[in-house]
């Protein structure tokens, strides 16, 4: 194959870079002016009764939204519970046990089909489940429902973290005598924690947003969730119903909760940037 010339490469660069920095402009214009639109929209309607009081009755101004905000970080806690032990489970048989069998590229097929299936999909599934066998929706449906889509995240980011640990590391703990799962907990997880709570942080973001799961799932509810066995007030599904009302004081809520949600993405990403370039640092 005949190479390129020095003049050919500098004009195939510079042609992409005109297509690409205005690309980019376009994309960053388009976040600021919905970051800006959020918070404009939403700030007005973050006070202190906001997040202490529950929803006041349609067409009746005031209240909060505390009862959602408390049901939100409830599924989320318990789907990170369900779904973080599995997906590291199964990182771990991928990158250290089953490699190249058969199961393990069933796995990884599994895995991959599950990550670009629409949340909408996860949840018809959970409602199939759980829903109709318990005869009614439930936080803890909403939880599992936020589980499945948090695993496939998980588990690919275990994978690829535990595969860049050099395999002299694994090498040297078995040859002072450790037993490889001995070797695997206490030496290759430790050697990819960082990357491995990045991943986790990293799931925790990608359904933090999620509404169509929770629809047919954990639905909603004007009152505190006393019990995860019962409909679970959300943020995001609360963000559906105030923003499709012609309230103008539930439309502002619905601003501020999606401000809020907004805040707590943007949160959970720069932390795990800031987990990964101090791992970067430290390497």
């Amino acid at each position: 194959m005949r190479p390129r010339s020095h003049t050919a490469r500098r004009l195939a660069d510079r042609s992409a870079r005109i297509v690409m920095v205005p690309a980019a402009l376009i994309g960053l214009t388009v976040l600021a002016w919905i970051l800006w639109e959020v918070i404009a929209r939403g700030a007005g309607a973050l006070n202190a009764s906001f997040f202490t009081e529950l929803p006041t009755p349609p067409g009746m101004e005031g209240g909060g939204l505390a009862n959602a905000i408390v049901g939100t970080l409830l599924m989320t806690v318990l789907a990170t519970v369900i779904g973080t032990p599995v997906g590291l489970l199964a990182g771990i048989y991928l990158a250290e046990f089953g490699t190249t069998s058969r199961l393990a590229t069933a796995v990884r097929f599994t895995t991959n089909l599950l990550m670009g299936t629409p949340s909408i999909i996860i949840g018809i599934f959970v409602y199939a489940l759980i829903v109709l066998r318990t005869g009614h929706f439930s936080g803890w449906a909403g939880a599992v429902s936020l589980a499945i889509l948090m695993l496939p995240v998980v588990l690919r980011t275990t994978e690829d973290m535990l595969n860049l640990v050099p395999d002299e590391l694994r090498e040297s703990a078995l040859a002072l005598g450790a037993p490889r799962w001995r070797a695997t907990v206490t030496v290759i997880f430790r050697a990819a924690k960082t990357g491995l709570v990045t991943g986790i942080l990293l799931a925790v973001a990608r359904v933090s947003g999620e509404t169509a799961p929770l629809l047919f799932t954990a639905l909603n509810s004007f009152y505190w969730p006393e019990t995860i066995n019962e409909p679970t007030a959300n943020l995001t599904v609360t963000i559906f119903n105030y923003a499709m009302s012609p309230y103008a004081d539930w439309q502002q809520k619905a601003w501020g909760a999606s401000l809020l949600i907004t805040v707590g993405v943007l949160f959970v990403a720069v932390l795990s940037r800031f987990v990964l370039k101090e791992r970067k640092s430290r390497a």
